[in-house]
């Protein structure tokens, strides 16, 4: 009998350890990528094949894709209505159903609205991890949790590209099957999560109103240029390997199969390395290896070389996790909901714009497209100098005076 008891015991801890915050945000990172890995691993073809996209067609809709981004900041105004942990849950769900549905709608107007559907999901998702991750963990581990955040991320989108692989060229399933079933998986996985976990509190009362700060700027600046140098590769890199190489949706599924497990093995040690290193030598490492990247891809000739180029680049983007512990670091807790919001509208200032500007610009070259990125890098490594070596509420940048907060927390 006192084995069944230290039985039961055990078998109640084991309930209770999982049903932690960070069990959650690791369980929506796995849950997330399996759509948007099927979005993303079909769009080029699906767009080229069924609804004969250019360039032009695809730099709007990438355009489109990124306005809810731009519209982040009104999370703060849907947490007035809902706690940050159910609107995660919701928003989520928007994601799936915009994924499942876009097989159904192969026109130019059909994949811009769904397009749009999944990416107000996505976005908003993104806005609310971040802002979580943040509030959930301390500053000593945050790089490190993001880490594995990022790897649950990349092994979801290794498992759903190896099965839209398998899916495609082994079974021979339509796109639009493909489509249904990674977004319908995702609508499942939320929904039994959402009835398991319990609700977390949040260890500081978060601002219900926007937040913008002036001794934020840096971490503003940051966040503008990476989301703006982003959007080059994310939108055209892709897009050269279909358009330029021939790439079929198997091959990119495949290329992005590699990726993502080579970035299980390798997002938590980066997260670990940033721990060490520090944000400020982190984020200089990064920039000058993208300037490289986008140099190189601006001139590539063979195809294993470009995909070798995407997969450097997207281990580099693990080294962003260095801009969210700055922030973390320097921040007010009470602002990390509102300004998770609002640094997700700013990144996505210059990418409602450039997608749609460069697209005409790719039909003239699209090596001054890589090239424009290379200089967006350039800049962002002006800007990670002026990082603090130890960034504090009391030293944000090695620009400008304390944040007026602490002033006001030293004369109290």
């Amino acid at each position: 009998m006192n084995g069944v008891n230290r039985g039961l015991a055990a078998l109640r801890g084991f309930r209770a350890d999982w049903r932690q915050p960070g069990v959650l945000l690791i369980v929506m990172s796995l849950a997330m990528p399996i759509s948007f890995a099927t979005w993303q691993a079909l769009l080029n073809n699906f767009a080229i094949e069924r609804a004969a996209f250019t360039g032009v067609e695809i730099g709007i809709l990438q355009s489109l894709r990124e306005v809810p981004g731009f519209l982040a900041f009104t999370v703060v105004f849907a947490l007035l209505l809902m706690r940050e942990q159910t609107f995660a849950f919701v928003s989520i769900l928007l994601l799936g159903i915009g994924t499942a549905i876009t097989g159904f709608f192969p026109t130019v107007v059909g994949l811009y609205a769904t397009t749009v559907l999944m990416s107000v999901g996505f976005h908003y998702f993104e806005s609310v991890r971040q802002s979580l991750a943040l509030q959930w963990t301390d500053k000593e581990h945050a790089a490190h949790f993001l880490g594995k955040m990022i790897a649950a991320t990349s092994l979801s989108s290794l498992v759903a590209f190896a099965l839209i692989y398998l899916a495609l060229d082994v079974a021979g399933l339509d796109m639009r099957w493909v489509y249904f079933i990674g977004g319908g998986i995702t609508v499942g996985a939320i929904v039994a999560a959402w009835i398991a976990f319990p609700r977390f509190a949040s260890k500081v009362e978060q601002h219900k109103q926007i937040v913008l700060r002036g001794c934020y700027w840096l971490y503003y600046a940051l966040v503008f240029m990476s989301g703006a140098r982003r959007q080059i590769f994310v939108v055209f890199a892709g897009f050269l390997m279909v358009e330029k190489f021939g790439f079929d949706a198997a091959e990119i599924a495949l290329m992005f199969l590699v990726n993502g497990a080579i970035n299980v093995f390798a997002a938590p040690r980066i997260g670990k390395l940033i721990g060490r290193w520090g944000e400020r030598r982190a984020l200089t490492f990064e920039y000058i290896g993208l300037i490289g990247v986008f140099i190189a891809y601006a001139f590539v000739e063979t195809a294993w070389i470009a995909v070798g180029l995407y997969i450097v680049d997207h281990l580099f983007f693990s080294l962003a996790i260095a801009v969210k512990t700055y922030f973390q670091k320097i921040a007010d807790p009470a602002d990390i909901a509102s300004t998770a919001g609002v640094s997700l509208t700013i990144s996505h200032i210059a990418a409602v714009v450039i997608p749609a500007a460069f697209g005409f610009i790719w039909l003239v070259s699209p090596s001054i497209v890589f090239l424009a990125g290379a200089a967006m890098a350039a800049i962002s490594l002006a800007l990670s100098r002026m990082v603090p070596p130890a960034p504090s509420p009391e030293v944000v940048s090695l620009v400008g005076r304390p944040p007026a907060y602490t002033r006001a927390a030293a004369a109290g």
